[in-house]
């Protein structure tokens, strides 16, 4: 795939260049239009600034959460407009529509060094629409805003949307920095990792992780399993767990991993149980197989942290994804906290599978420089990890 690199060296001074980010940043639940973590809009702006630099003007356009295909002012990037603009120490435009009146007119007014940021891609039907002809329809009218695109939202790259998939088919297109290096991160996990290679996978349910461990098992030297998942396998050994989120239909194919993953996918072996989902309530450590039947098992136990970050030490290639427990609840945040510690002491290659992984080490203020990298696409990049054939790469790649 071109590079951002090749269309900076053909001259964009003059040029309209079209950007599709990753600006779908967190808002506060109780302060309207107030931005928790701008970490994704400060992700794109190596690759902003050096097209501003470069005399480009600038469309920038993001989607910001899942409306329903319709303007919904909760979702709108004008608080997104402001921020970037503040971390650019340049105005933004900020157009009120995608493609519509006011979208034209901030286009039409570009100069040199300018950059427009477009409504909500989400707001128009046509961005996720299924409808071919009516994807088409949306991708030509962003194209025509554009004389080259470039691709530097890695986030969504798993998505056949018009701005990803249709609208570089209708310009010169290019890889922005951010997606480049994700591709390079993810393909030296699954082809040339440094052995021994540790995978630690948490989070809710197996079957969000299937795919993922069904690809990575075979090339894996280690697997250590914590999370919500962790209960359906030990339900696969034979143990119970309680109040426990148990994954019922999964239990044999979790029984069917443990056996072709024998001696490589480690489970934990104490639990942090509690009586019910909330921080106040009362809670203890038991072991991974006598969770009392009225427990549930909200985090993984300091033994179980010891012996992870006793395999973790001896890496030489780490990919995280998931949380070890539920780390926004105090009394349940040791065991991720413990699990990220022990990466960031890894003397090797060390990554960070965004999603709730890279908001976990926001949250329990782990320095992100500590990892090798971070990515910004938690599904993107498990898809890739899967093998699948991501459409807003195949698109960059044509």
């Amino acid at each position: 795939m071109r590079t951002l690199a090749d269309l900076l060296a053909e001259g964009v001074a003059g040029r309209r260049v079209l950007v599709r980010a990753d600006l779908n940043v967190p808002f506060s639940k109780t302060e309207p239009g107030v931005i928790t973590d701008d970490g994704r809009i400060r992700a794109v702006l190596p690759t902003l600034v050096a097209l501003r630099d470069a005399g480009a003007r600038l469309v920038v356009m993001s989607h910001l959460g899942r409306p329903k295909g319709e303007p919904d002012p909760k979702y709108s990037l004008a608080p997104v407009a402001t921020r970037l603009g503040e971390l650019l120490g340049s105005p933004v435009t900020f157009a009120t529509d995608t493609v519509g009146e006011s979208a034209q007119a901030a286009v039409a007014g570009l100069e040199n060094g300018g950059v427009v940021l477009l409504e909500n891609l989400r707001f128009n039907p046509g961005e996720t629409s299924k409808d071919e002809a009516e994807r088409r329809a949306f991708a030509e009218a962003l194209a025509a805003f554009g004389d080259a695109y470039v691709d530097d939202a890695f986030g969504a790259v798993h998505r056949k949307h018009a701005s990803v998939y249709d609208v570089p088919a209708l310009l010169p297109h290019f890889a922005g920095g951010l997606v480049l290096r994700e591709v390079e991160v993810l393909r030296t996990l699954t082809t040339d990792p440094q052995r021994p290679y540790v995978v630690v996978l948490g989070g809710a349910k197996v079957s969000d992780k299937l795919a993922v461990i069904e690809a990575l098992l075979p090339k894996v030297g280690t697997l250590l399993i914590g999370g919500g998942m962790c209960f359906t396998f030990l339900k696969a050994q034979g143990h119970e767990v309680g109040a426990s989120l148990l994954e019922a239909e999964m239990v044999d194919t979790c029984r069917d991993l443990l056996e072709r993953g024998a001696g490589r996918i480690v489970l934990p072996t104490d639990i942090v149980a509690a009586t019910a989902f909330a921080a106040d309530a009362e809670h203890s450590v038991v072991p991974a197989n006598a969770i009392p039947a009225d427990r549930m098992g909200l985090d993984i136990g300091p033994e179980t942290v010891a012996a992870f970050a006793a395999i973790l030490a001896g890496a030489k290639t780490v990919f995280w994804n998931g949380p070890m427990g539920v780390f926004e609840l105090a009394p349940f945040a040791a065991g991720t906290r413990g699990v990220a510690e022990a990466i960031t002491k890894v003397d090797g290659f060390t990554v960070v599978g965004g999603g709730d992984s890279a908001a976990a080490v926001k949250a329990l203020e782990i320095p992100a420089d500590a990892f090798s990298h971070i990515s910004t696409g938690g599904g993107a990049s498990l898809e890739y990890l899967e093998g699948k054939t991501l459409p807003g790469l195949e698109a960059l790649e044509k």
